[in-house]
């Protein structure tokens, strides 16, 4: 659990240098249905950092369980101020790190697991 709420801080606070301390070596990331995939430390961290840290504050994550794997529903900050839903991401932790991690873009897929579409802003 510690790890996982590490990797949730991590994301929350756009920090790519805590975010390396929880990744394995040969971490893969995948993004179905894209056909986007990326494997290796380093450029799973360029592309995260790039692509899906938009800054501090601006993603919202919540714990949930997919499949019996820890997963986050990701959430991001709207100009005012409340979080939509965004994705769902589905990790796979080892005793090492987090070994793979899967994001689904698709905010449809939020309603199944009992979230809803939008959260308040944080006060």
């Amino acid at each position: 659990r510690a790890l996982l709420d590490r990797y949730a801080a991590a994301i929350e606070n756009a920090d790519a240098s805590a975010l390396a301390g929880l990744l394995r070596e040969d971490i893969e990331l995948e993004m179905p249905p894209l056909l986007t995939w990326f494997a290796g430390r380093d450029t799973v961290l360029r592309f995260v950092a790039a692509s899906l840290l938009p800054g501090p504050g601006l993603l919202r994550l919540v714990p949930v369980i997919a499949n019996g794997q820890p997963a986050f529903a990701v959430y991001e900050r709207e100009p005012d101020g409340m979080f939509r839903a965004h994705a769902i991401q589905v990790l796979t932790v080892t005793d090492t790190g987090i070994a793979r991690i899967v994001a689904f873009a698709n905010p449809s897929l939020f309603a199944p697991f009992g979230l809803p579409s939008h959260l308040p802003p944080r006060l």
